[in-house]
């Protein structure tokens, strides 16, 4: 899915887990965009960032409406359980397809709502349905979802 030399977005990155792993994948050509709305989350990223050596990341302090990010200047999009979370998010999702380049991903990781079973608070969770048509009305394009993960689904759109 990630290729060497890539540029990506974790949007909501918190202390930066996956971002890490995505620093890694892209290598030292590719870029990492980790966008938090939080500056304590900010804080804890920049030192993972130092601690791990990361020079491909840049951390970059979101708004509420915007992620702030450069205009057509990523191939991916990840937002793992934080969709969920946004006040405005058809806002959000407006400027992420703007960071989108030309055939951009965007990568929705979220918990189960159709599964009674998965432990988390309802208001934490969103259905295949309800993903699809908040992200679909903003212009992206549903490619698939992914049933890998044991609690949540992953959904893949294309700009």
């Amino acid at each position: 899915m990630l290729r060497p030399g890539q540029t990506v977005a974790d949007i909501g990155a918190g202390s930066g887990y996956y971002t890490e792993l995505l620093a890694r994948a892209v290598g030292p050509a590719g870029r990492v965009y980790a966008t938090d709305i939080q500056p304590e989350m900010i804080r804890l990223l920049e030192e993972r960032i130092r601690r791990k050596k990361l020079s491909n990341v840049i951390p970059v302090q979101a708004g509420e409406t915007d992620p702030r990010l450069p205009r057509e200047s990523i191939d991916l999009a990840l937002l793992v359980d934080v969709y969920h979370e946004f006040t405005h998010p058809q806002h959000m999702l407006r400027r992420i397809r703007e960071a989108l380049r030309p055939g951009g991903r965007l990568v929705l990781v979220e918990f189960r709502k159709e599964d009674p079973t998965v432990p988390i608070r309802e208001e934490h969770k969103m259905s295949i349905a309800e993903a699809r048509v908040e992200v679909e009305h903003e212009g992206f394009v549903f490619e698939r979802v992914l049933h890998d993960l044991p609690w949540q689904h992953m959904l893949i759109f294309r700009k």
